[in-house]
Order: C-alpha cells, then structure tokens, then sequence
C-alpha cells in the first residue's frame, strides 16, 4: 500500500510539471496588438508590456481578469485573460519580461 501511495505522489508531482504553463505558447495570442517583443503599444494602451515589471504585468491581467483595471482596451483584455490561470498569468509575465 506504502508502494502504491508514493507512487501517486510521485506521478502527481511529475505530472504537475508537464502541466506547467508555457509563457511562450500564451503569448503567442498576443502578438498582434502587443509585436513580437511586447515593446508595441497596444491600441488603446498608454505603455508597452515590455516596460512594466513582471509584478505590474501580473496585477494588471489579474485586474483585466477581475475588471478592476484597463481603460479602453478593458472589454478586450477581459475576454483574452479570462481562462488564464494563475500560473499562466505568472507565466506570461515571465515571458514578457525575457523578451
């Protein structure tokens, strides 16, 4: 039984991992108002993502995902972050600022 339970452990930790979110993958979708290295303003915006810190990038998807943040572009980021998680949040931003 001992064999059994570490066993599931081990798989989920492992199998957590594999599930892991791809910053690179997610931004993809936001090529095309953002550019290629995130340094384009976007329509409606006021700054490119690339000059946020990962933590000013974080709060703002998480206040386009609450409607808590954004101004014109409000509606549309609402709909694009909308089933990220967490992890793709911090993902994301991660990507962001690599780039």
């Amino acid at each position: 039984m001992k064999k059994v339970l570490l066993a599931c452990i081990v798989l989920g930790l492992c199998g957590s991992a594999a599930y892991a979110a791809d910053g690179a993958k997610l931004y993809k979708k936001c090529i095309a108002c953002h550019g290629k290295d995130a340094s384009k303003v976007p329509p409606g915006g006021t700054v490119a993502s690339n000059t946020l810190s990962e933590e000013e990038i974080v709060k703002a998807l998480h206040g386009y995902k609450d409607g808590s943040f954004g101004g014109k572009a409000k509606a549309t980021m609402k709909g694009q972050v909308k089933k990220l998680s967490d992890d793709d949040i911090k993902a994301l931003a991660k990507y962001i600022k690599s780039l």
